[in-house]
């Protein structure tokens, strides 16, 4: 797919900071680590690697604004539009020597993500996706969401809030409803790849409570392109308000939404 000089931007980004990562990736054990609060770990290579963004996507658009996990937001004198990014979604992966982790980054125009890139250095698998123009794998590959239309043949992904955070009853609660009903359940801890797995038909669903923008802004987007919803678990929320989501692919969404929404009071 030839994608527009934005997208083409990202990609070059999200590759520079890949391989930032990847490199230091291969020496874990002697990584810089500090504690941003429990199971919540920042890396030197995480810092790192957004830096690297910022300069690559800043300097191609100095006068769009930014928003990063890291570094906080930076208002552009275009306020149209922004850079929403993640330079190392699954960090606690990382930092324990598991493969799973990417880079995520969206634009954002006038509240809208536009495009989309989630890139996994460790498989170099690269998923992207522009409004319109669907969703893409590595160049070639158009990304459709799965057509299993049985809640029992269906695997889903999920996020598992750590140690005392106060979503974590809603997310067992919900995982003893849909267990016994589908094919099985994965938390593998990067919700830009579990969405990304998503659009790619790896998973038939995907959702999560009080997610920031930064964690699934890119991988809406590419869902959403692939075939698949991306709504709120409660229909008037504002997801990039409150961060609570259900992604899933069209003919399970109504099946699988019915049991995440069942909750009273998430």
């Amino acid at each position: 797919m030839q994608g527009s000089a934005n997208l083409n931007v990202m990609i070059k980004a999200a590759r520079k900071a890949g391989r930032s990562l990847l490199k230091d990736f291969r020496e874990v054990e002697n990584l810089q680590v500090s504690s941003k609060g429990p199971g919540d770990f920042v890396s030197r290579a995480d810092r790192a690697a957004e830096e690297i963004l910022r300069e690559e996507l800043m300097g191609a658009r100095p006068n769009y604004g930014f928003l990063g996990e890291e570094g906080g937001e930076i208002a552009g004198t275009d306020p149209t539009r922004r850079w929403i990014v993640d330079p190392l979604d699954g960090t606690t992966n990382y930092l324990h020597g598991l493969p799973h982790w990417a880079v995520s980054i969206a634009l954002e125009h006038k509240g809208e993500v536009v495009s989309a890139v989630v890139y996994d250095p460790s498989r170099d698998e690269l998923f992207f996706a522009e409004k319109g123009a669907g969703a893409w794998l590595n160049d070639s590959q158009r990304l459709r969401v799965s057509a299993r239309n049985h809640l029992i043949e269906s695997i889903f992904a999920m996020g598992v809030p750590f140690g005392t955070q106060k979503y974590l009853p809603a997310v067992l609660r919900d995982m003893g409803q849909l267990l016994p009903v589908c094919a099985g359940v994965r938390r593998l801890g990067a919700g830009s790849l579990d969405l990304a797995y998503v659009a790619a038909g790896r998973y038939e669903g995907f959702w999560d409570y009080h997610l920031k923008p930064w964690d699934f802004a890119a991988g809406l987007l590419i869902v959403r392109e692939a075939g698949g919803f991306v709504e709120p678990i409660r229909e008037e929320q504002d997801m990039m308000v409150d961060g609570h989501l259900i992604a899933a692919a069209e003919p399970i969404f109504e099946a699988f939404a019915k049991i995440i929404r069942s909750r009273e009071d998430s």
